[in-house]
C-alpha cells in the first residue's frame, strides 16, 4: 500500500492519474482500482483526502427529486443514490433516512409544490407528494408559524460525507493506488502519448488524466488548452447546534429552491447535530472558506423563521465551504478522446450523492480515450468505524471493551470516542495528518466543549506521547 505525503513521486509513468482526492476523485480512484492491471495515482494538494468541498457540505443523501429532468446530473444522482445506500449498508457508513419537506411559507411557492411533484416524477422519482398545513405541523410541531403546506420527499437522507470519502480512498489505496498527498498540481502538459503533470512534489507522468481537482477544475483545463467553463467558487456558511437540539427537527427542512441552489435548510445530521444553511455567496477568491457576521447573522434569521426554538440552542460549530459553481446548469463531465483526458468539472451539492455514479461513468469515458482497463476484480470490502448517533459506540459494547480495555478508556466524553478508536485511526491505512483530519475519523473535539476538555489528551495521543 503507497500513500506518501512527501518526497519526489515515482519515475515511472501511471496508466491514469486523478487529480483531486474529493470524495468524487477518491470514487474514480476507487472504481479505477477494480482492474488491477492499471496502475494509478491519486494526486491531492492537501494533507489528507476529502479537504474540500467534500469536508464542508450539507450531507444530504439526495434522491434527484428536483434536478433538471434529462440532465446528466438527474440520471448520475439518481443511480449513485441506489449506489450510495447500497455502499453504506455495506461498509459501514452512517446512513438515516430522514425524508424532506419542502416548505412553502407564501402563495407563489405554494403554487409551485404540484410543479416540483411533476418535475419529481420526471425525475424518476413518483414518491413525492403535497400536504396541508395540519399533516405538515403534525409531522414538525417546532416548525415556525405561517407555513401554507408542504411536499413530502421521503427518500430524501442524511449521510457521514466523511466516512464516505475515507472509505473510497481506503479501498483504493488496499487495492494498489498510489495516494500522494501534499502534491498541488501547478501545470500541465502533453508530449506524444504522455502527460507530464508539474507539482510541488516534482514531475508526474501518466498516459491518462482525470481532472477533478473541483474548484480549480477550470485551471487545469485551462492548462491543457481547454477553455470549456468557469468556476466561480459559491461559499456555503452554516451552524452546527448542540445535540439538545436533535429533538426539534424530524426531517430536513427544505425552502423552494432558486438559481442558486436549494437554499436554507435546517436538517439532522447523523451525528446527532442540526445543521442550519448554507448561504450563497459567489466569490472570487478560492481559498475563502472563513464565515463572516453578516452572513452568520443573516443564517439566524431565517432559521428563526423555519425553527424558532432553534435559536435558543447552544451553537457548537460554525463552518463555510466552497461549491465548485460554473455558468452552466448541469455537470461539465467531458471525454477528450485525443488528449487522454476526462474532466469532472461543476460537481456541485449533489457531487456526494452521485459520487459512484460518476465513478463508473468516468471509466467508461477513460475507455472512449483508448484506455484498456484489462479484466475487473471487486476490491476487498472496507468496514468503516460508525460515527452515527444511533448505534452504540464502542466504549458501550461490552464484547469490544472486555477484549480491548482501550475501547473502554474514554478521551473526549462529548462524543464518546475512545483511546482505542483514536490509536485505530492513527494506525489505519490512510492516517490523520492533523488534529482535524483525526477528528473527521474519530469524532474526537467535535463535540459540546470542541476541544476544551479533551483536546489536550487528544494531542498527545495524535503526537504520540502517551502510547
Amino acid at each position: 500500500m503507497t500513500v506518501t505525503a512527501s518526497g519526489p513521486l515515482p519515475d515511472r509513468p501511471y496508466d491514469v492519474a486523478v487529480v483531486g482526492a474529493g470524495v468524487v476523485g477518491c470514487a474514480i480512484a476507487r472504481a479505477l482500482a477494480h482492474h488491477p492491471r492499471l496502475r494509478i495515482a491519486l494526486i491531492e494538494a492537501q494533507d489528507d483526502v476529502g479537504q474540500g468541498t467534500s469536508k464542508a457540505n450539507t450531507a444530504i443523501l439526495h434522491t434527484g427529486f428536483d434536478a433538471a429532468p434529462g440532465s446528466l446530473e438527474s440520471r448520475l444522482v439518481r443511480e449513485g443514490a441506489r449506489r450510495l445506500a447500497a455502499y453504506a449498508a455495506e461498509s459501514g457508513i452512517p446512513v438515516e433516512r430522514t425524508g424532506a419537506l419542502l416548505i412553502a411559507w407564501d402563495e407563489e411557492q405554494l403554487a409551485a409544490l404540484p410543479r416540483l411533484a411533476e418535475k419529481a416524477g420526471r425525475n424518476a422519482y413518483p414518491a413525492a407528494r403535497t400536504l396541508g398545513p395540519a399533516e405538515l405541523y403534525a409531522r414538525e410541531p417546532h416548525l415556525g408559524p405561517g407555513a401554507l403546506g408542504a411536499l413530502h420527499i421521503p427518500d430524501e437522507s442524511v449521510v457521514c460525507p466523511w466516512t464516505t470519502t475515507l472509505a473510497y480512498a481506503t479501498q483504493a489505496v488496499r487495492s494498489g493506488v498510489h495516494l500522494h498527498l501534499g502534491c498541488r498540481v501547478t501545470g500541465a502538459s502533453r508530449y506524444e502519448d504522455m502527460h507530464v503533470l508539474d507539482t510541488t512534489r516534482g514531475p508526474l507522468r501518466a498516459r491518462r488524466l482525470v481532472n477533478a481537482a473541483g474548484l480549480h477544475a477550470d485551471t487545469l483545463d485551462r492548462a491543457l488548452g481547454r477553455h470549456d467553463f468557469t468556476v466561480t467558487p459559491r461559499r456555503g456558511q452554516l451552524l452546527v447546534f448542540d445535540r439538545f437540539a436533535r429533538d426539534l427537527v424530524r426531517h430536513i427542512l427544505l425552502p423552494v429552491p432558486t438559481a442558486l441552489g436549494k437554499g436554507v435548510l435546517v436538517a439532522p445530521t447523523v451525528h446527532g447535530n442540526v445543521l442550519l444553511g448554507p448561504t450563497a455567496e459567489d466569490l472570487h477568491d478560492k481559498r475563502a472558506t472563513h464565515s463572516t457576521a453578516d452572513g452568520l447573522a443573516a443564517l439566524r434569521t431565517q432559521g428563526r423563521r423555519i425553527l424558532p426554538a432553534l435559536l435558543q440552542e447552544e451553537v457548537t460549530a460554525v463552518y463555510a465551504g466552497l461549491r465548485a459553481a460554473t455558468e452552466h446548469d448541469d455537470y461539465r463531465i467531458t471525454a477528450h478522446p485525443a488528449q487522454g483526458y476526462v474532466t469532472v468539472g461543476g460537481i456541485r451539492s449533489t457531487g456526494l450523492t452521485a459520487s459512484l455514479a460518476i465513478a463508473a461513468h468516468v471509466v467508461g469515458l477513460l475507455t472512449e480515450t483508448g484506455l484498456d482497463p484489462g479484466p475487473e476484480r471487486a476490491p476487498e470490502p472496507v468496514r468503516m468505524p460508525d460515527l452515527g448517533a444511533v448505534g452504540p459506540r464502542p466504549c458501550e459494547r461490552a464484547d469490544l471493551v472486555a477484549a480491548d480495555p482501550a475501547y473502554g478508556t474514554l478521551v473526549c466524553p462529548c462524543e464518546r470516542v475512545s483511546r482505542g478508536e483514536i490509536r485505530d485511526a492513527l494506525a489505519s491505512t490512510i492516517p490523520p495528518r492533523s488534529l482535524d483530519g483525526l477528528r473527521r475519523r474519530t469524532r474526537a473535539r467535535a463535540g459540546r466543549c470542541q476541544g476544551d476538555f479533551c483536546g489536550a489528551a487528544v494531542r498527545a495521543l495524535f503526537e504520540g506521547a502517551a502510547w
